[in-house]
């Protein structure tokens, strides 16, 4: 006897490669396991309003790189009569508008659409950043290095430090050594500047703060440090290590953040609006960014996804077929004939689907009694029956768009040459078995095509055969174990319906 060992092997590979491919394409392209799946998408509105002084006018505004927690869905900018480009300027990513001349006031819009996605983390520097230099005069010079003795008792990591030196630059009493560095000057820059001094590389970041519906914000200041590896940030107001969830970055290391050429009394605000798209859209829109964008099938033109759209449901009417017979035992006209039928149901609906197939069905077997007599070869037999098919196909949308029944009009959709062969395979049972057979035959085609239809013309059907392929996978693993079943069928327990009287 033969081990099965291999069979179950390769069952258990299909499966596993099945899922596991499906599970890369949601990670890595962002597919929803379910079609109605939304995510959020934030859509930020850079506003830049100044005064044209009637010169030739350049203004250069930074541009979010990367930011971490977020990244680009699309941007645009809405500036008439001005020219627009983006432009990296010694690794700074800046929009630039130009015109040749303006006079009075001005406005220029810059939109952007963020996704959230806390995956997303800034690359880390190719070189480590040295800290800037520093020079202090006295007496702040004394004061600097007293406030960072002071903060270095109490820490060991440049972290720590960091802390520190946030607790005593926003203590409600500080000191004299740190009232003499804030006179006069930011707090952020003062702590920029002790980290630097400290040989700590240290730099101040500008983020906004996404709240729904919000106009005129302002950008707010976070503190940068470098640890060895990465950049680490701190809220510089509480000393809160990490970037919370609902702050986007927007200007990193950046020498300004707008420059204004011939004009003045320049301000730029930003406006912000929570937006939900829903998962299948974004996802599409980033196929080809994606390491396995090549591997989807919305790369093909519409015309192609259509046709693979209904193809790829086949394997999962095939599935339905192979249960319904195997291990239910439905006898049906023909293997998989049902599942063409399906197939047709989901372009008629399947009420019109019914009538129709039943009517044209009924219809040929009266005249290929007829043609049975004239005694033709099955080739001719079984072209005429295409022909009449066809003319009782047409008749019925006729009638059906005259009767005000728009679904008439899809009879066409039906596969021809599979009703025509349908009529003939009934013929000859009718003729070999008698009419019995015809209508259990006939009825369990129709059982199974109706189930079948509906296993196909569910919304997660179509979402997961179309979106995820790889799952074909499964269903080929299930449709080979299935095949090996040799037990009792279903509808042959009933034969031992009466040895539960002896009981």
């Amino acid at each position: 006897m033969k081990s099965r060992y291999p069979f179950y092997i390769a069952i258990a590979l299909l499966i596993f490669t099945g899922v596991g491919i499906a599970t890369l394409r949601h990670f890595e392209l962002g597919i929803p396991w379910l079609s109605g799946e939304e995510r959020p998408v934030w859509l930020v509105e850079a506003r830049v309003d100044f005064r044209a002084n009637g010169d030739p006018v350049l203004v250069s505004l930074n541009l979010p790189d990367d930011p971490p927690g977020f990244h680009v869905l699309s941007e645009q900018a809405a500036s008439p009569g001005y020219g627009f480009s983006i432009v990296n300027d010694k690794g700074d990513r800046r929009g630039e508008w130009s015109i040749r001349q303006a006079n009075g006031p001005q406005t220029l819009y810059y939109k952007a659409q963020f996704i959230p996605d806390p995956d997303v983390q800034p690359h880390p520097p190719e070189q480590p950043p040295e800290p800037d230099t520093v020079y202090w005069e006295e007496p702040q010079a004394t004061a600097a290095h007293e406030v960072l003795a002071l903060a270095a008792e109490k820490s060991s990591t440049p972290e720590s430090m960091t802390r520190e030196l946030i607790k005593l630059i926003r203590s409600s009493d500080p000191n004299q050594n740190t009232a003499l560095l804030l006179a006069g000057n930011d707090d952020v820059d003062v702590l920029v500047k002790l980290l630097n001094y400290a040989d700590i590389p240290a730099r101040v970041s500008e983020g906004i703060m996404l709240e729904d519906a919000r106009r005129r914000q302002p950008l707010r200041p976070f503190l940068e440090i470098f640890d060895g590896d990465h950049w680490l940030t701190f809220n510089p107001q509480t000393g809160e290590q990490g970037l919370p969830e609902n702050v986007l970055l927007w200007s990193r290391n950046t020498t300004s953040l707008l420059d204004v050429m011939g004009g003045n009394q320049s301000v730029v605000s930003f406006a912000m609006l929570r937006q939900t798209v829903p998962a299948l859209q974004l996802a599409r829109a980033e196929s080809m960014k994606n390491g396995l964008g090549f591997l989807s099938l919305y790369q093909l033109p519409i015309e192609e996804q259509s046709m693979f759209r209904m193809l790829l449901l086949l394997p999962l009417g095939a599935m339905v077929v192979v249960f319904m017979r195997v291990i239910v035992g439905i006898r049906t006209s023909g293997t998989f004939m049902p599942v063409l039928i399906a197939v047709a149901f989901l372009q008629t609906s399947l009420g019109p689907g019914l009538v129709t197939f039943i009517t044209v069905v009924a219809l040929g077997l009266l005249l290929r009694g007829y043609l049975s007599n004239l005694n033709l070869l099955l080739v001719s037999r079984i072209a005429t029956l295409i022909i009449l098919v066809i003319f009782m196909s047409t008749a019925i949308s006729i009638v059906g768009y005259q009767m005000g029944f728009n679904t008439g009009m899809t009879v066409t959709f039906f596969p021809m040459v599979i009703l025509a062969w349908t009529i003939e395979r009934m013929s000859i049972l009718w003729e070999e078995e008698g009419p019995h057979e015809v209508f259990v035959q006939g009825g369990g085609s129709l059982l199974v095509a109706v189930l079948a239809y509906l296993a196909m013309s569910l919304p997660i059907a179509g979402h997961l055969t179309f979106n995820f392929p790889e799952l074909h996978l499964i269903i080929l693993a299930v449709i080979l174990l299935m095949g090996q079943y040799t037990g009792y069928k279903l509808s042959e327990l009933r034969r031992f319906h009466p040895m539960q009287e002896y009981d």
